[in-house]
């Protein structure tokens, strides 16, 4: 087969008549990126098993400490760095690394009763800008060590 039916595509015609919709990156100052919710000190409803699977997903993504209060009111607060779904609460885990200890920790999604994303966000803002004003400002004042380090997590 040749032809279309045969998978060739004609590039010079493609290109002769681009997409109306088509973008060209090198003309963007800034390419479009991800949209990241604001969850830094977010409490959410958990009245329902798919509110505290919702909220359980976006603990996942978040670059935070958060809180687990259990339905027995103990608490433990820390990173939340895995989870895993299954067909019930009961069948259901997530796993954190507790902010005062080194050992991991297991939480049934069927005791927990509130979740609070209650540590700083460290990705959230505009840390890029933050890093090229630093470094700027370095350059500027003549240094010749530029490299520049994060800030420390509190």
């Amino acid at each position: 087969m040749t032809g279309k039916e045969g998978g060739h595509v004609d590039h010079a015609a493609a290109q002769a008549t681009p997409h109306v919709d088509a973008v060209n990156p090198d003309a963007l100052e800034v390419a479009p990126g991800t949209a990241h919710e604001r969850l830094e000190g977010w409490i959410p409803e958990l009245a329902s098993e798919d509110e505290l699977r919702v909220a359980l997903e976006k603990a996942f993504d978040y670059r935070g400490d958060v809180t687990i209060t259990r339905k027995d009111g103990s608490k433990i607060e820390g990173y939340l760095f895995d989870r895993r779904s299954g067909a019930s609460l009961k069948d259901s885990v997530v796993r954190l690394y507790p902010k005062n200890s080194d050992e991991k920790v297991a939480v049934s999604y069927a005791e927990i009763g509130a979740l609070a994303f209650s540590g700083r966000d460290t990705a959230a803002g505009k840390s890029w800008e933050a890093w090229m004003k630093k470094y700027a400002e370095k350059k500027a004042a003549g240094e010749k060590d530029l490299s520049l380090h994060p800030e420390p997590l509190v």
